[in-house]
């Protein structure tokens, strides 16, 4: 599967933005939610701060997101997890609506309400649920709608190792054989689910192995490189668009944060962090850039600038966007 200078591009690009908003978020997140801040004797209140609740990052794992989704069109629909910023980027969410749900504000995607777990964007086709293994059955029901069309519209379900041990992944996975919908299942490996080790939770060694019980093929992508996720995600997405139904993927990627922001990771080993961060799959793109002569020191510094000021605009917006109206409190939600 071959890529375009302007595609490879895009995904340096793509890459380098949501390292930079994760890192950015990883700071903002911890304000005020630290002693001598909050009440006495807590160590740390999430409910604190600018942005309040669970905060989830994904830096480290960018080459899943941006590998699958420059294969995407705008009528293509992805469905995350409870780690969603990259997939959102990477589909187009608009930072500036995306940051001020984080902050709970009424400019958020959906008017402050629904925080970072749970960002809705119909305009870009991109959701992601807090519910481990959720968005699977609900990618289904995208491709299903697709077929039903008579579109060749794909559905991407991210989620991460642990949810492929959900009843809802192996629903997921028996409904679009059985009916061959367009949808392409990607599962990030990232070694942890929460904080157990996939080892001590899960009884085969990969998850794209389960995919023979279903009748469709199943990939592992066994690095954390961009342009590796690229060409398998290009074959799953053209056979999906074909008519010829779903695919597995799994990619072995790596998690430089906590499960969440305030993890310890005491079930970390010492110095594994520091490890993965020396094969940095952000420098590896970038070296190939530099080899076909699309990338150099000024062009990289232009590039990293201008998306810094991105970043810092998207959070200077939701800082200084207002919070909703208490009026508004049984409105915009399910149930009143």
């Amino acid at each position: 599967m071959e890529t375009t200078s302007d595609r490879l591009l895009w995904m340096y690009r793509t890459m380098v933005e949501i390292r930079e908003y994760e890192e950015t978020m990883a700071k903002v997140y911890l304000e005020g939610k630290l002693p001598p801040k909050i009440q006495k004797g807590l160590a740390f209140d999430i409910g604190a701060g600018p942005v309040p609740g669970e905060m989830h990052l994904a830096a480290g794992q960018e080459p899943v997101a941006v590998g699958v989704c420059a294969h995407l069109r705008d009528e293509d629909s992805v469905v995350g997890a409870h780690r969603p910023h990259h997939f959102a980027i990477a589909k187009g969410v608009p930072l500036n609506e995306m940051t001020a749900e984080m902050f709970g504000k009424v400019t958020g995607l959906g008017r402050g309400k629904g925080g970072h777990m749970h960002l809705f964007d119909p305009a870009h086709k991109f959701s992601c649920s807090g519910i481990v293994g959720a968005g699977a059955p609900q990618a289904c029901g995208a491709a299903l709608a697709a077929k039903k069309l008579g579109k060749d519209w794909v559905a991407i379900a991210f989620f991460g190792e642990g949810a492929a041990n959900q009843g809802a992944f192996h629903e997921a996975l028996n409904l679009a054989a059985l009916w061959k919908l367009p949808v392409v299942f990607v599962c990030e490996d990232n070694k942890y689910g929460i904080s157990v080790e996939k080892g001590d939770s899960t009884a085969i060694a990969s998850n794209a192995d389960r995919a023979a019980g279903y009748g469709m093929p199943g990939v592992l992508v066994e690095r954390n490189d961009a342009l590796a996720v690229f060409e398998a995600a290009g074959v799953a997405i053209d056979r999906a668009r074909r008519g010829e139904g779903p695919t597995l993927i799994e990619v072995k990627t790596d998690r430089y944060y906590g499960h969440f922001q305030g993890d310890p990771e005491t079930y970390r080993p010492k110095g594994e962090v520091k490890a993965l961060r020396e094969h940095d799959p952000i420098p590896a793109l970038g070296a190939v850039l530099r080899e076909q002569g699309l990338l150099d020191d000024a062009r990289d510094a232009e590039l990293r600038e201008a998306i810094r000021s991105k970043v810092q605009a998207a959070f200077d917006f939701a800082r200084h966007s207002p919070y909703p109206d208490v009026a508004e409190a049984h409105q915009h939600v399910f149930v009143d």
